[in-house]
Parts: structure tokens; sequence; C-alpha cells
């Protein structure tokens, strides 16, 4: 229900990708940018002007907004961040969340409305330039998409080490570490409202022609990457409290592993090798090898807690298995940071400049036997299973907001339901 059109990414010029995205905390994927849509030619005879003008201004507010800031908005060196995660980042989900209300109005009750409009979205991570479809919950999903991107890229500004007052290395204050919990739920909360109640809206030959930028593999594996986040902020708490035991740390990590595992299994058989999509794959791999060198470290140290020749054998594979996974994600970390756009690392901060220091050397201190006989593959078929631990962390409860008041006087002109669904491409 509804038409798809996508147009081939070597007959256009909007996709407007920046050469470098500067220091990267948070992997943020490029933004989807609207392109105009005329609603008084699809919508005149059925609406009144009111309800249309109001549509297209709130939209056009967004186009502007996004065809502006678009290129640039992930930039970390740009001015016009602030403390609370970017002023234009927080200007432009206010346009978005102004917007959805009033455009639920053309889906409500399931109007013939919502194949009236026909939507142009440019992509950054599928091969085609850009994707129209004449279907409001095709916009719906859009409109979420970029909510959660937004919102990754205010916790990636959040999350960018300052200069300390104390002239010491540059730090993220815990103030703005447990701001970037909530933004990265709320990310979270966006994509799994768009994968569990709008994905199922759109009928199956408009999903299985979705970019791969909306595919449901990639929204879930960027909700699962929110919440990976979100959990290796906390692990860097505990690291930093005094309360916290070994058994928290462990657990903190080995629920990490678990996200990023599943991040990976969802985008794993997706064609994600253009551009941005590359970037996506290379920083979720690191980011689950990176995890697995932490819960094998503290599995190591608790291991190493047992009194017996075993418990000892065991915990030396556990830190051996640690080191050889930092090593490894060092190189996925160059990669990812090669991959164009080129980005490049803030100062080691948080989970990672702790056990950047102390996985070598707790791992050289245990390890006394001479580990040139140990390959790296027979490493890893020694290391002991990681505990497994039910995931705590959970995606906000986002729900559509309800359809704007300004519907309820609206008299829509030959409303019937259902509209026949055809293809063009």
């Amino acid at each position: 229900m509804g038409c798809m059109v996508s147009t081939p990414k070597d007959s256009g010029g909007n996709r407007r990708r920046p050469a470098s995205i500067g220091e990267v905390s948070v992997y943020v994927p490029g933004l989807r940018i609207p392109k105009p849509v005329d609603f008084q030619q699809s919508l005149g005879d059925c609406l009144s002007k009111n309800i249309v003008e109001r549509l297209s201004a709130l939209r056009t507010r967004i186009v502007v907004m996004a065809g502006q800031e678009g290129p640039t908005i992930t930039r970390t060196k740009r001015k016009s961040a602030t403390q609370h995660g970017g002023s234009t980042l927080a200007d432009l989900l206010q346009a978005l969340e102004d917007y959805l209300p009033v455009l639920l109005g053309l889906v409500k009750d399931g109007s013939h409305l919502q194949y009236k409009v026909q939507f142009v979205w440019v992509n950054q991570e599928d091969e085609a330039e850009e994707t129209a479809m004449s279907n409001a919950w095709y916009e719906v999903l859009s409109v979420l998409h970029l909510m959660a991107t937004l919102s990754l890229s205010q916790a990636n500004l959040l999350l960018l080490p300052r200069t300390s007052t104390d002239g010491y290395q540059p730090k993220v204050s815990e103030e703005n570490r447990r701001a970037s919990v909530d933004i990265f739920l709320k990310s979270a909360g966006y994509l799994d409202c768009a994968v569990r109640h709008v994905l199922p809206q759109l009928p199956a030959e408009l999903r299985r022609n979705l970019p791969v930028d909306l595919a449901e593999g990639v929204l879930r594996a960027l909700c699962l990457q929110a919440l990976g986040q979100g959990v290796d902020i906390q692990l860097g708490m505990a690291i930093d409290s005094t309360k916290a035991t070994l058994a928290v740390k462990r657990r903190l990590a080995c629920e990490m592993v678990k996200y990023w595992q599943q991040a990976q299994d969802n985008i794993m058989n997706l064609p994600l090798s253009n551009g941005w999509g590359e970037k996506h794959r290379l920083n979720v791999k690191w980011k689950y090898i990176e995890s697995k060198a932490a819960a094998y470290y503290y599995h190591g140290l608790i291991l190493d807690e047992g009194n017996t020749e075993k418990s000892h054998g065991m915990a030396v594979a556990a830190l051996q298995a640690a080191d050889e996974y930092f090593k490894e994600s060092k190189k996925l970390c160059e990669a990812f940071n090669a991959a164009t756009p080129l980005s490049r690392n803030p100062p080691l901060w948080g989970t990672m400049k702790y056990l950047s220091e102390k996985i070598p050397k707790d791992t050289s201190s245990k390890v006394r036997i001479n580990r040139d006989l140990y390959t790296y593959e027979r490493i890893m078929e020694t290391a002991p299973t990681l505990p497994d631990f039910a995931l705590a962390l959970k995606p906000d409860d986002y729900q559509l907001p309800q359809v704007s008041p300004s519907w309820r006087t609206e008299n829509v002109k030959g409303e019937q339901n259902g509209s026949p669904n055809h293809l063009k491409g």
C-alpha cells in the first residue's frame, strides 16, 4: 500500500557526506535528510487549508534545519554545542516532536490519506541515494529514526572529555555520564517503538524495499548499541566507585558483551558496505571485541580469587583472552576511524582508560609461563566460558503521541480505507 521509488547513488548529488566527523565517543549513523513535499498538491482536495498549511510548515522547518545541519551536525568541533548536548540538536528534536502528532493524523484509523503523499528521504547507509514512498508510515519510521540518531549525537557530545579545571587530563563529568545513560535509553525507546509498532504497519512488499538505514536489523542493532553504550557508562561509574564489587563489574561487562553480540547478529547479513554502512559494521565489531576484553578481565580476577590450581589456571586463561581481545579491539578501533567518514578517538577515559592500563599489567603479572607457546587460537580455545546474566537495561517505553487536536474538526473528503499496493523502482 503505497509506492516506492529508489534513486541510485550515481544519479544525484543530494547525499553530502563530511570527510571527517571529528572525535567519536558514541557511534552516530549518518543523518537521513528529508526532501521537500508538496502537501497542497497531494492533500489540497481532501483537507482544509489550515491542516495542510500546518503540515507544510512543520515539515518545512525540519527540511530546512536538517538540510543545513545534516552534513555537519555530528562534527564534534562545532561551536553550537551546549552542556545539554547541542542547541542545534535540541531544536531539531523539538521540531520532529512537534511534527509527529500532526503527521499521525494521516494514518489515523487506517485513513486513505496515508497513501496520498510521496515522502522522500536521502539515505546514508544504503546504496540508493534516496528512497521515496507513498506511505505515511514510512515518514513516521523516518522521523523516529532521525529522533534516535539525534539523541545519539547528544550523548556523543556529552561524553567527549573536557579539559578539567584542575589541569589534569580531560575527563567526563559524572553529571554528563548519568545524563548520557538517560539519553541512550530514550534513543533505544524510539528505535524499539519503530520496530514493534511502526514497521508492522508497512505492507511486506514495502518493508522488503526499505533502505538498509531503516531495515529491521539495523534498527534493532542501533537500539542494542544504545543499551550497550549505557552499560559501558555504568561500568565506568562502577570502576570509579569504591563500593562496587568485582562481581558487579563482571556482571556489567558480561551484559555489555551480550548487547554488542546481539547488535552484531542483527546486522551480520545486511548489505552495509556503503560509506556509513561499513563504518557502522566496524563500530559494532570493535565494541563487541572490546566488551569481551572487559568481561574476560573481570572474570579472570574473580577466578583468581579461588584457592585451587584449577581456578588459577582458568584465571590465567581468562586474562590471556582479555589481553588478546584488547589487542584485537585496538586494531578494529583503528579500522573504524580510518573508514569514511574519518574519525578519531577522544582522549581515553572511563572504562577503557582503566582497562588499557590494567589488562596488560595484570595479565603479564599472572602469566608466568612462556607466552610464546600460546597462539591466539590456543588461548581462545582454553578461555573459560563467560557467565550468562539477564540483561538489566531496557529501552524507555516510548509511545507514539496522540493525534494532534487540530485533526478533530477535519472532515476528510472522499475518505475510504485501503489502497492498491504498487511498487515503482
